[in-house]
C-alpha cells in the first residue's frame, strides 16, 4: 500500500521482493525494497530515459507509427481487422438497445455504374449523408466504421438492427455514367421492415450537392426533425457544402479512396487529389483538413522527414477553420497538433470537445477526446468518452480496447488491463501497441516471465524498435509516469 502511495511521487528506486510471509498477519503481503539511491544499472537507465523524454528535434519513431496512429487510422484500421478469434459468434451477440432519439444507421451506397473504379464517387455519396446527418441534434447516427463492414453483404434490416442498435435505415444505389447521375434511395423501418419513403433521381453530376440536401431534408422531414432543427437554427436541407465545384469534390472523394489504402503510395496519391481540390477551389475547407491528416499520417508513419510536417499540417488546420470555424475535423486535427506537436493538454481537451459538439455521432471524435484525456492524466473521463465511442461504432467495439487497455493502466487496474489487452491481441495479433502495453503491464504486476514474452512479439513486429521511441510518442503529461513505463520497457527486455 506504502509503494502504491509513493511509487510516482518520490525520486527512489524500487525493487519487487514477491509475496512474502508477515509476522502476525495472516496472508503474504506484497514486499517492494526501497533503493535510496537506486542501483548503478537503475539509476543510469532512470537518468537515460529522463534524457530521451525531454529530446526535442525530428524524432525517429522506428515502427511506432500504430501506436499514435491509431488516433487517426481508425476508419482504416477498423475496417480491416484479422479475423475474430473470440469466443461469442457475433449473431450470438445480446441485441442493443434502441436509443431513446430518433437513431439512423446509412449503408454503404451500392455502385450500379459497371465500374468498379466508381466506388469512390458511391462511398463517397454515402460518407457525406453520414456527415450531414450526424451533425444534426437530436438524431443517433451509427458511425461510417460500422456501417461500412456491411458493404457488399446481404443482411435483413431486423437483423441490422439488433446488431447495431437503430430504428431506422437508409440504403441506396448510385449510377454514374453518360453525364447522367441516377441515385435511388429509400429510408426503412428496422424493426418492422416497412417502407417509410423512397425516392429516384436522375439528374446532371454537377446536382449532386442538391441531391445530397434533398435526401437530408426528406429523411428528417420523415422524421418529424424539422421543428427541433428550425429551433436550434439548423438548416433542414442539412449543412452547407464545403464546395460547389464538382471537379473539386470528386478529387476530395478520390483523395478519400487513396488516403484508405494506408500506404505511402497511397497517401502520395491522397495528397495531390486534396492539393488538386484546394487549386480548384482554394476555399473548400474541407481539403485543406483532408491534406492536414495526410501530412500527420505520414509523419506518424516516417513517411517524411521533413521538420516542417507538423507545422505544416497546424497551418493547414488553422486556414480551414478560418474559412469554416464549423468543421469538426478541423477541431479534430488541431487536438492533436495541441498534445503531439505542442504538448499543450488543455488545448487539447479544449479543441476535441469543441469537435464533438460539432458532431456528436462521430466516434473518432469520441476516441481522439479519450486519448488526450489519458495523456493527460484524466483517464476515467477517457474511459467514459471510450463508451460513447463503442456505442457509435459497435460493430468495431473490440479496436477501441487498445485505448481502454491504456486507461486502465493508468488507473493502476492492472489485472483488468491484462484482460482487456489479451481480447484485443486476439483479434489484432499483429498489434505491435498492444504487445507493448501488455508487457508493461506484466512488469508492474511482477510477472517477468510474460512481459518478456510479450517484449518478444514486439522485436517480432518491430524489430527496430527503440524505447526511446516509446517514449517520444507517448506524450504523458506526468513526467514521472513516463519514465516509468520507460522502466518497464528495460525491463522486459527492450532496448
Amino acid at each position: 500500500m506504502a509503494h502504491d502511495q509513493v511509487r510516482d511521487k518520490l525520486a527512489l528506486g524500487y525493487e519487487d521482493r514477491g509475496e512474502q510471509t508477515v509476522k502476525n498477519i495472516a496472508r503474504p503481503v506484497h514486499v517492494w525494497r526501497v533503493l535510496l539511491n537506486g542501483s548503478v544499472v537503475a539509476r543510469r537507465a532512470s537518468r537515460r530515459i529522463q534524457r530521451w523524454y525531454w529530446q526535442g528535434g525530428a524524432l525517429s519513431l522506428a515502427g511506432l507509427a500504430i501506436l499514435v496512429a491509431t488516433i487517426v487510422l481508425v476508419p482504416r484500421l477498423s475496417l480491416n481487422p484479422q479475423p475474430t478469434r473470440a469466443s461469442i459468434r457475433p449473431k450470438d451477440k445480446p441485441a442493443l438497445p434502441i436509443p431513446s432519439i430518433p437513431s439512423i444507421a446509412v449503408l454503404p451506397f451500392t455502385n450500379l455504374s459497371g465500374d468498379p473504379d466508381q466506388d469512390y464517387f458511391s462511398d463517397g455519396v454515402t460518407d457525406q449523408l453520414i456527415t450531414d446527418l450526424s451533425r444534426l441534434p437530436g438524431l443517433f447516427v451509427i458511425d461510417r466504421n460500422s456501417v461500412f463492414t456491411y458493404k457488399g453483404k446481404a443482411i435483413k434490416v431486423q437483423e441490422l438492427s439488433r446488431q447495431l442498435g437503430v430504428r431506422l435505415v437508409l440504403e441506396g444505389t448510385v449510377r454514374r455514367a453518360d453525364n447522367r447521375l441516377r441515385i435511388a434511395v429509400q429510408l426503412v423501418d428496422a424493426i418492422s421492415g416497412a417502407n417509410l419513403w423512397s425516392q429516384r433521381f436522375e439528374r446532371s453530376p454537377r446536382d449532386i450537392f442538391a441531391v445530397q440536401d434533398e435526401i437530408v431534408k426528406r429523411v428528417v422531414t420523415t422524421l418529424g426533425l424539422m421543428f427541433k432543427l428550425g429551433q436550434r437554427g439548423v438548416p433542414a436541407g442539412g449543412r452547407a457544402h464545403g464546395t460547389d465545384n464538382l471537379e473539386a469534390f470528386d478529387d476530395f472523394l478520390r483523395g478519400i479512396w487513396f488516403a484508405f489504402s494506408m500506404t505511402e503510395a497511397g497517401h502520395t496519391h491522397a495528397r495531390r487529389m486534396y492539393e488538386e481540390a484546394i487549386v480548384l477551389d482554394p476555399k473548400y475547407a474541407d481539403a485543406y483538413v483532408a491534406l492536414g491528416f495526410i501530412y500527420l499520417e505520414d509523419w506518424f508513419s516516417q513517411w517524411t522527414r521533413d521538420p516542417q510536417t507538423l507545422n505544416r499540417a497546424s497551418a493547414l488546420a488553422r486556414q480551414a477553420i478560418a474559412l469554416d470555424d464549423s468543421l469538426p475535423g478541423a477541431y479534430q486535427l488541431v487536438s492533436m497538433l495541441d498534445v503531439f506537436k505542442d504538448r499543450r493538454y488543455d488545448s487539447g481537451i479544449a479543441d476535441a470537445e469543441r469537435a464533438i459538439a460539432l458532431d456528436p455521432n462521430s466516434a473518432s471524435g469520441y476516441f481522439i477526446l479519450a486519448n488526450i484525456l489519458d495523456f493527460s492524466g484524466m483517464p476515467g473521463a477517457g474511459i467514459e468518452n471510450l463508451n460513447k465511442a463503442i456505442r457509435l461504432d459497435p460493430v468495431n467495439r473490440d479496436f477501441y480496447l487498445l485505448e481502454v487497455g491504456f486507461a486502465y493502466i493508468g488507473m493502476g487496474r492492472y489485472s483488468e488491463a491484462v484482460l482487456v489487452h489479451r481480447r484485443f491481441l486476439a483479434r489484432y495479433p499483429d498489434s505491435m501497441t498492444g504487445h507493448l502495453q501488455l508487457a508493461i503491464v506484466y512488469v508492474e504486476l511482477g510477472r517477468q516471465e510474460e512481459a518478456q514474452t510479450q517484449a518478444a512479439e514486439v522485436m517480432r513486429i518491430s524489430p527496430q524498435f527503440s524505447t526511446k521511441a516509446a517514449l517520444l510518442v507517448f506524450p504523458l503529461k506526468n513526467r514521472v509516469l513516463s519514465v516509468r513505463y520507460g522502466m518497464d520497457c528495460l525491463k522486459a527486455g527492450l532496448k
